[in-house]
């Protein structure tokens, strides 16, 4: 590239589905609305001499299939050159097949292949430490991608991008949902969604959030008949404008397309290139009775706001319970209890005395996790064989849990083993994740495993809602044990056809393969049990309508069959390989890699790069597909900018050989906030230490063995006058002298041997090293595992802050994952905690912040007035931390710590 043009990486902080393109440096609106008027008025629509000239969104769903194309050029109409950014959000289900730019009059085409082969190409974008991604997750079911690029004066860029979804039916309807934000106003801007649906379409809506009712209604053209729909937003410069007189656009919110289709015909078969997409959502149905059984969560984690919206969710879920349903309340915490210990029927008696057991439970302890999803299940099971009525049921279990499993059994496998035997496939599992601490990736499996599936519950003002709609979604169960079988000897490649429940309001959806010459003779048939009887239904294709359909979208049709068949096998893999080991994993993943490079699909196991962009250092950017279980950036507390870089491991795969270590004892991050976890007292103490930027402390000191570790505080980059400057670990000498080993690890890089001229890595390798009896694991961009034969493991935790800030700098967090061998005179900040003590604490009463509680605690023969609150462990999650209550120990730990902090202050770190 010239020197016009450079390109950087943005990751912007977004809420829903979200349609970007902002031009740089951009303005905030103004309140206001705008008159709809015919005549355009001469506006202004330049921000700092950058145009949008057009900005396109065009949707075409063939058969629940939707393909978007987004469109859009800006104009740089000043005379020096200027910064641009294409910021879009598209579902976290949906994957991009396509990206390009056309700036300055050169073309920048995407180009998909394997992740690894991508990545390889890049190691100089390893070594720099940074991150390459485009795409980062946004909100809670979107995902953000965002470029900047600089474009020369006089001169004009194109974006393009292309990404593809299978719509899901929820509660009777599809949505296409696109939030739009220019944050400037735009010369031509349009949504176009245009919908084909062979079944023909019952109903069709459109509404925008940012705009009244009445303007909208003006503003969005929308129409359906037979087969085909249509809507079109087209607002003119005059109509984007805030008000009359106004340069910043009204244009800030949601644009919701929804449909659903004719139900006349038991089952929808379309057969197209050889390739078939089955659609089956029966109607008029008679509801089925359920059995339903609540686990919830009580353990102390679960205070505040998230146990007020739990039972405020529970109480209208309860209250909308048919007379015909049984169901029974479990609740976890360090113990387990149970409402009745047996399902009872919904009468509007036992409903109110449910909700008011539901209104007085109190929090308890710690998460009994495996406990209380057993006494579910056993609830259930003891159901089905001793009431002959109730078999007659579908059975739900639903768990709701804001943690990880803490008492009773904890390792995760054995808790997968325990719930898939006692529920012997017999009845679906749901996982309801509350908030950002919870093992995401456990909880999905769990309910894979169990013909059911997990949802994140998101700590905000509408967590109530969010449960109830949860709810909605399984509440009225119409069949149960429902297969769908084809000819063997036509069809292959099936997605998933057997399914424990159909609900009302949702859509199940089979693809795959038919053989060359056999479309003829293919058929489905369904069997099922609904209320009171078998159900029984062959569905066969209609030859004469397909001719039509054929006739009347060709090409278009046949190639959404095969990439809606595609998509959904994709899908299926990436799950499956979640909950497969060994071969049979590696099989899953060969095969999910090989359909996403022949279909052109960015997936976890694919990247595209953009051929011919560079940036300054020559590296060319890279679309990634984030994990599965990212959070959103705007749960990071603060907006992110990176240059390019090296592949994020999963974080199951970083974590992987942690969690297989004994429960952390201490650590030390942040501020930096002395964590001391007190097992066999089930609580956890707390202490900051206040000095100065450069001060080396001691934190763990063995005299049997030498083996130490020391850090050095540094500070902000610059201090805000009459602030409290912050102070963090910058640097960590870690050393074993009885094998000569000394580790150096500072935010930049991991130095082995400093003094000797070891090698020297960043923290963008993923790398396993052994000297003697020291291994050192380096877990990409996350943390490195120190683990010492005969001694301690330890674990050191990256924290990245963003580069455009000129206040904070990367720092360090130190764990320590296992202490038991460590000798009985070690010592340190953190040392003197690794064998047990024991404190008493009493007296709990408001303290001088009327918010907290202080209380009085006997710790080492000394009285102390310590106050009740919170801080973050990143040991299992480098990037957003587990909130943990402690017992905070003022003064610099006085009282708690032997001597006084200035103690610990040592010359260098070894």
């Amino acid at each position: 590239m010239d020197g016009t043009m450079g390109l950087r990486v943005l990751l912007c902080v977004c809420l829903a589905s979200l349609l970007i393109l902002q031009a740089m440096p951009t303005q905030a609106s103004s309140p206001g609305r705008p008159k709809v008027s015919k005549k355009q008025q001469t506006v202004d629509t330049s921000v700092d001499g950058v145009t949008i000239r057009s900005l396109k969104v065009n949707c075409k769903v063939t058969s629940r299939f939707a393909h978007y194309v987004i469109t859009s050029q800006v104009v740089n109409n000043a005379d020096e050159a200027k910064e641009v950014a294409f910021d879009v959000e598209i579902p976290k289900t949906a994957f991009i097949s396509d990206f390009a730019i056309t700036a300055d009059g050169k073309a920048f085409i995407g180009d998909i292949k394997d992740k690894v082969t991508a990545w390889k190409q890049y190691r100089k974008a390893a070594v720099s430490g940074e991150n390459a991604g485009l795409v980062r997750a946004s909100g809670r079911t979107m995902e953000q991608f965002t470029i900047h690029l600089t474009i020369g004066p006089r001169s004009k860029a194109t974006f393009r991008l292309t990404y593809e979804e299978v719509l899901k039916r929820r509660l009777t309807q599809y949505n296409i949902d696109i939030k739009v934000k220019p944050k400037q106003l735009v010369h031509h801007f349009e949504i176009d969604v245009d919908i084909f649906e062979p079944q023909g379409i019952s109903k069709l809506d459109a509404q925008a959030s940012f705009l009244p009712k009445e303007l909208a209604s003006q503003l969005i053209k929308k129409s359906f008949s037979g087969k085909k729909g249509h809507v079109l937003f087209r607002p003119t410069v005059g109509q984007q404008q805030s008000c009359p007189t106004c340069s910043t656009s009204l244009m800030n919110g949601d644009f919701k397309v929804t449909y659903d289709v004719n139900r006349d015909k038991l089952c929808d078969l379309l057969v197209a290139n050889n390739h078939f997409a089955h659609f089956f959502a029966p109607q008029n149905l008679t509801n089925l009775n359920k059995n339903l059984v609540f686990v919830i969560d009580i353990s102390t984690s679960m205070e505040g706001q998230k146990v007020k919206q739990t039972k405020e969710a529970l109480l209208k879920i309860l209250g909308d319970m048919r007379p015909g349903d049984y169901f029974d309340l479990v609740l976890f915490g360090s113990e387990v209890q149970s409402w009745r210990g047996s399902l009872v029927p919904a009468s509007a008696a036992n409903v109110r005395a449910a909700q008011d057991f539901v209104r007085r439970f109190h929090l308890a302890g710690a998460t009994n996790l495996n406990g209380g999803l057993l006494r579910g299940i056993e609830i259930l099971n003891q159901a089905h064989g001793s009431v002959p009525e109730l078999s007659n049921h579908a059975s739900v279990l639903i768990m709701l849990t804001d943690g990880e499993p803490t008492e009773g059994v904890t390792d995760r496998s054995q808790i997968l083993k325990n719930v898939r035997n006692a529920i012997g496939g017999r009845f679906p599992l749901y996982n309801l994740g509350f908030g950002h601490n919870v093992d995401w990736n456990f909880l999905e499996v769990m309910s894979m495993e169990n013909n059911g599936r997990a949802q994140r519950i998101y700590e905000d003002h509408d967590a109530t809602q969010q449960l109830q709609g949860f709810y909605d979604q399984v509440a009225n169960p119409l069949l149960v044990d429902v297969e769908l079988l084809y000819p063997q000897d036509t069809v292959s490649a099936l997605t998933q056809h057997r399914h424990k429940q159909y609900y009302e309001g949702s859509e199940i959806m089979v693809a795959g393969r038919i053989a060359d010459h056999k479309s003829s003779s293919f058929k489905a048939d369904v069997l099922a049990r609904g209320e009171g009887q078998e159900f029984k239904a062959t569905c066969l294709v209609d030859e004469e309508e397909m001719k039509k359909l054929l006739q009347e979208r060709g090409h278009v049709l046949e190639n959404h069959v095969e990439r809606l068949w595609a998509y959904l096998t994709i899908q299926e893999l990436l799950a499956k390989r979640m909950k497969l080991e060994g071969k049979e994993k590696a099989t899953a993943t060969a095969k999910a890699l090989q359909m996403s490079l022949a279909y052109q699909f960015v997936t976890p196991l694919t990247s595209m790069t953009i051929r011919g962009m560079t940036d300054e250092d020559g590296l060319e950017p890279i679309i990634d597909k984030p994990p599965e279980d990212s959070l959103p950036l705007e749960m990071l507390g603060h907006r992110k900018t990176f240059m390019l870089s090296a592949l994020h491991p999963s974080p199951t795969q970083s974590s992987s050989n942690i969690q297989q270590l004994p429960n952390r004892v201490t650590g030390v991050d942040t501020d930096p906030h002395f964590l001391i976890h007190v097992p066999q007292k089930k609580d956890t103490l707390c202490f900051n230490i206040d000095e100065e930027p450069g001060v080396v402390l001691s934190l763990v000191q063995d005299p049997d063995t030498g083996f130490s570790v020391n850090g050095q505080l540094i500070g902000n980059k610059a201090r805000s006058p009459g602030q409290h400057e912050g102070t963090y670990f910058g640097r960590l000498g870690i050393a074993n002298p009885a094998t000569d080993f000394h580790l150096e690890v500072t935010p930049q890089n991991i130095t082995l041997n400093p003094g000797l001229g070891g090698p020297v890595f960043s923290w963008g390798d993923q790398a396993s090293l052994r000297q003697h009896e020291v291994v050192v694991t380096i877990n990409r961009k996350r943390n490195l595992v120190v683990s010492v034969e005969d001694g301690g493991t330890f674990e050191v935790v990256l924290h990245r802050v963003w580069k455009g800030s000129a206040i904070h700098q990367d720092f360090l967090g130190f764990y320590v994952l296992d202490s038991h061998r460590m000798s009985a005179r070690t010592h340190g900040l953190l040392g003197q905690f690794f064998h047990p003590f024991d404190f008493e604490v009493s007296d709990p009463h408001p303290g001088s912040d009327p918010t907290k509680t202080d209380a009085t605690m006997v710790v080492k023969s000394r009285q102390l007035t310590v106050t009740r609150g919170l801080q973050k462990d990143y040991s299992k999650d480098p990037r957003h931390g587990a909130e943990v209550t402690c017992w905070f120990v003022h003064n610099n730990g006085a009282g708690l710590i032997d001597g006084v902090h200035t103690d610990y202050i040592v010359p260098d770190i070894f």
